[in-house]
Parts: structure tokens; C-alpha cells; sequence
């Protein structure tokens, strides 16, 4: 079974390109920075630090467009996918290879005002609305293609 799930926050806004052709495809790449705890033996006085991995995650069709339209550096998402291995040779005839986490679904993990200063609200649709300060991303009612909602 391969199946991971990841609970960080964005290092940069997500960089998102479209397929060619005429089934053009969403395909959004992002890095989350997920906490690692390291053991109290590790550490010289007896605390407990913490450090980061630096995940790579690319999410494809609605996945990649949900990436493209709200999320932000810095928000707080969990990831749920699998984890993707690959290589390719670069332009100096070097072998590199890869590893990503193939996003099946991601979820905000925090409420707007828990994040970290900046804008994490969705784009307004013309004129200038006050978003509700209830914890909640201001969506607007003309998005009606949200991943999450059975139609």
C-alpha cells in the first residue's frame, strides 16, 4: 500500500501550469515544511527541538486548480496522496532523481485567523466585499466548481 499523509504549511505559493493539447491538464507543484520531532537524547540539554522537512507535492486536474485558487505560503494544509519516485537527465548529462507526494486530496488545517499574517482569502469577484471575521475562507457564490461539493 502506498499512502501518506502530511500536515504542514506551504513554503511559497504554488507554481501551476497547464497542459498542451486539447485536454489541457492542471498540474500544480508546492512544498509543505512538516515538523519533525527530534528525540530528548538527541539534544544536548535534555529539550526537545524541532526541525522541518521539506516535502514536495504536485497535485493534477481539480486537485491542481483547488492548489491554484486557495492555496497560499504559508497556509496550514494536511496532504493525503501517495508518494511518486522518478528520474531524468539534466541538462549536464546528470542522472536526478526524484520523489513527490502525488496529492489525492488536501484540507485546510486552520482557520483564517490562526494563520500567519497574509491574505489567504479566496480572490474577490469584482467589488470589495468585507469577508466575515467567523474563522472561514470568504468563497465566493459565483465558484461553483469546489472538489468537495456533490453536485
Amino acid at each position: 500500500m502506498n499512502k501518506v499523509i502530511l500536515m504542514g504549511r506551504l513554503t511559497r505559493d504554488p507554481d501551476v501550469r497547464y497542459t498542451q493539447g486539447d485536454n489541457a491538464m492542471c498540474v500544480a507543484r508546492y512544498t509543505i515544511a512538516v515538523d519533525r520531532r527530534v528525540s530528548r537524547n538527541a539534544n544536548n540539554n535534555g529539550g526537545e527541538n524541532q526541525t522541518a522537512d521539506f516535502i514536495g507535492c504536485v497535485a493534477f486536474g481539480r486537485q491542481g486548480e483547488f492548489a491554484e485558487k486557495y492555496l497560499h505560503k504559508g497556509i496550514k494544509i494536511a496532504v493525503e496522496g501517495r508518494i511518486q519516485t522518478g528520474s531524468y537527465t539534466n541538462k549536464d548529462g546528470q542522472r536526478v532523481y526524484t520523489t513527490d507526494v502525488v496529492v489525492e486530496n488536501h484540507e485546510f488545517c486552520e482557520s483564517r485567523n490562526a494563520a500567519p499574517a497574509g491574505d489567504y482569502s479566496a480572490p474577490e469577484q469584482g467589488g470589495s466585499q468585507q469577508a466575515p471575521d467567523d474563522g472561514f475562507l470568504n468563497i465566493p457564490d459565483s465558484v461553483d466548481d469546489l472538489p468537495f461539493v456533490d453536485k
